[in-house]
């Protein structure tokens, strides 16, 4: 609860919990436009997540809907997500060539079935694309997080950006690792190297240069997080 880092989150909601969050928050500060789903976890694997959706474009249609995901379901949810008018949609590519994302996924659970290796890897990176591609056919506004990862992807990352660019990507994100878990080992990039990349990755499409890396259930604007504010009335 104490951490400010992406896919944390105080309490998971349901979906009626949700929208009651919504309900008090655009009540109390009313300058909010925008709802995003962004985790614990990956959004498109829980159905509640596309109830929150139409509860919530029943009830606030005119405040925009975002939702961040890794882009194994993107292919299978992005007419639903059409449906429920969510127009910014966020997916995490951390690598288009499958040797390298083996080495940063150790599985995947598609289908009823678990997958390893690159064999994971390039299923992942199918549906990712054409994720991608069928939202920005769909006139969405697609963003890609990109995960640094100093000795695993730093040098395929302005590959990352071009693919993206050609693919009609709006943004993209470069995301200094937070080294937890598996990569704990692996020493973050430094702001100066993420600079660096940025630049680099400008050539082909355009930056996002004022991530803070939010928790799943922030609220309010970047620097002024009023999440505890909420939770505590």
């Amino acid at each position: 609860m104490n951490e400010s880092r992406p896919g944390v989150t105080t309490k998971v909601l349901t979906p009626q919990e949700s929208v009651e969050m919504v309900r008090k928050v655009m009540a109390q500060y009313p300058y909010i436009k925008v709802i995003g789903i962004a985790g614990p976890g990956e959004p498109l694997a829980n159905d509640e997540t596309l109830e929150t959706l139409r509860l919530l474009h029943e009830e606030f249609p005119n405040v925009i809907k975002c939702i961040s995901t890794n882009g194994l379901l993107l292919p299978e949810k992005i007419d639903l997500l059409q449906k429920y008018d969510v127009g910014n949609i966020t997916v995490t590519l951390n690598a288009i060539d499958p040797e390298i994302g083996a080495k940063i996924y150790q599985f995947i659970n598609y289908k009823g079935k678990r997958y390893e290796g690159v064999e994971g890897a390039k299923i992942l990176l199918e549906n990712q694309l054409r994720g991608i591609e069928m939202a920005v056919a769909r006139k969405m506004i697609v963003k890609v997080n990109t995960v640094y990862i100093p000795g695993i992807n730093e040098e395929h990352i302005p590959e990352i950006a071009k693919k993206a660019g050609e693919m009609g990507v709006y943004t993209f994100n470069v995301i200094p690792l937070i080294a937890q878990y598996r990569f704990s080992h692996i020493t973050p990039p430094t702001p100066e190297m993420k600079r660096k990349m940025q630049d680099e990755c400008s050539k082909y499409v355009r930056q996002m240069r004022h991530c803070q890396r939010c928790r799943a259930d922030a609220i309010g604007k970047l620097g002024h997080d009023v999440q505890s504010c909420i939770y505590n009335k």
